[in-house]
């Protein structure tokens, strides 16, 4: 219970109630104190047991990788970049990129003006390390702070380089095992190199294990899994990146090493979209999120909200049972609910059973076929190359399907689908995919013999129009 780890029931249930307000769109929430778990939740059809996309939160477990490879004397954070790829790298390297060490990249400190990721991605032969290495480095390594998740992804290659095994492969035995991590998953390059600053995929309570780890200081069931001195060195100031104001917001408060500083005295990992693994030294605490919004310094801001009420760390609270039960219902009540605007459509009939081929288009769809019944619809997506999926939708309900939604995924999503008909000649498809951040809004709107598709997304990494196809029956 909250109250016996000092925490006020009430205080959890108006955060709860903050993030409903001001719209936020988290996933789940978990929240420790004292290592045990006061409050968890999660807005369904987000569920305990699913993996969930880490986006750039991944950088803080390639770190740790880098730190118990040191601890083990496999590497030192002062090794040169260049030393472990004397193949890839330039015949004559500028003293910049000859001077960069491991502790810069692992500070983000590397000399680079702008992230090297983009271009390295675009490299023909898939070879990301010679196009890191090949980039121009302007400025003296660790002198400036600039989010470089190319330098990530080079820590990675290192470790690799160094023990012959992926990122993933090292740290079964030495992180993921011990914690109770079960089959996390992690991207590669072209290349098979675990992407390092991206790609990790494991459960809300993993990332709460990770972040009650860093707060004992590397200590796990009375193991010392993590150097404590690596502790303290990765969540301490490394590199400035802002002037540390408190009303800077929580970007400029320092950098460690791939951990942010936070307002408050607090750190914390992070990735695009809400993923969150916040440590709380002084309160004892850990908070773990995963969302799917682009405020993430409000959801931030919600967190700071309950510190007040995390000041004691000592003294249980008395029992409070009607808050108690309230925040039990929130909890247990938290979702996402499907739209409806109109459950059936006269145009259901005549659009039932029939094909539409579409114009050429960048989701590679050629042509769909949608049939209904009771309490369903089955859109059949036929792509340029042959191939056939099909995409369950409830109506006004989620149903579960697994469709490799984005061209080129390795493997099929697990989305939760619902439809509704938002007018007589309009159809709304919401596609949510249950192990990301995103929601596919796709509009289908029919005249007698044609449809015109809009697509459109919840979040993007930058401006994003949505996408609109025309289509017609198939005679």
């Amino acid at each position: 219970m909250p109250e016996e780890q000092g925490i006020p029931s009430g205080a959890i249930s108006a955060f709860l109630t903050r993030i409903k307000e001001s719209q936020l769109a988290l996933h789940s929430f978990m929240l420790l104190r004292h290592g045990h778990v006061v409050a968890e939740g999660w807005w369904a059809p987000y569920s305990p047991e699913r993996k969930h996309m880490l986006f750039s939160l991944s950088k803080s477990f390639t770190a740790t990788a880098i730190g118990l490879a040191a601890a083990e004397q496999l590497l030192s954070l002062e090794d040169k970049v260049i030393s472990f790829f004397p193949e890839e790298a330039p015949g004559n390297p500028g003293p910049y990129l000859a001077a960069m060490n491991i502790r810069h990249l692992l500070m983000m400190g590397t000399g680079h003006t702008s992230d090297t990721m983009e271009e390295m991605m675009k490299e023909a032969d898939g070879n990301w390390v010679r196009a890191f290495l090949q980039l121009p480095v302007d400025r003296e390594p660790g002198s400036h702070f600039l989010y470089n998740t190319g330098a990530t992804y080079m820590l990675s290659a290192i470790l690799q380089q160094v023990t012959g095994q992926t990122l993933l492969d090292f740290l079964h035995p030495r992180l993921f095992s011990p914690l109770g991590i079960i089959n996390p998953v992690w991207d590669s390059c072209p290349r098979g190199i675990n992407t390092g600053g991206f790609g990790l995929s494991i459960t809300t309570e993993d990332i709460a294990r990770f972040g009650q780890l860093y707060l004992q200081k590397g200590m796990w069931n009375g193991r010392q899994l993590l150097p404590q001195e690596w502790v303290a060195e990765a969540s301490s100031l490394q590199i400035e990146n802002g002037d540390g104001k408190p009303d800077s917001g929580d970007w400029s408060q320092g950098y460690g090493y791939q951990f942010w500083r936070c307002r408050h005295g607090l750190y914390r990992g992070d990735g695009a979209f809400g993923q969150f693994c916040i440590v709380m030294p002084e309160q004892d605490a850990v908070v773990a999120i995963t969302s799917g919004t682009q405020q993430m310094q409000e959801v931030m801001n919600a967190v700071w909200e309950l510190l007040p009420a995390l000041k004691d760390t000592q003294t249980e609270l008395e029992q409070q049972p009607d808050a108690a039960a309230h925040l039990a219902n929130q909890l247990r009540t938290l979702a996402i609910t499907p739209p409806v605007i109109r459950s059936f459509s006269a145009w259901e009939s005549a659009v039932n059973g029939q094909t539409y081929r579409l114009e050429s288009n960048d989701l590679q769809i050629d042509s769909l076929t949608i049939a209904f019944s009771d309490n369903e619809a089955r859109v059949t997506l036929h792509d340029q190359h042959g191939g056939c999926q099909e995409l369950i939708l409830g109506r006004g309900a989620w149903v579960s399907s697994q469709v490799r939604l984005m061209p080129g995924s390795a493997a099929p999503d697990a989305i939760m689908s619902s439809f509704t008909w938002t007018a007589e000649d309009a159809l709304q498809l919401t596609l949510l995919m249950v192990e990301q951040p995103f929601i596919f809004t796709v509009g289908l709107a029919f005249s007698e013999q044609s449809l015109t598709l809009t697509q459109s997304a919840n979040i993007s990494m930058g401006e994003q129009e949505p996408v609109t196809i025309k289509g017609r029956i198939l005679a």
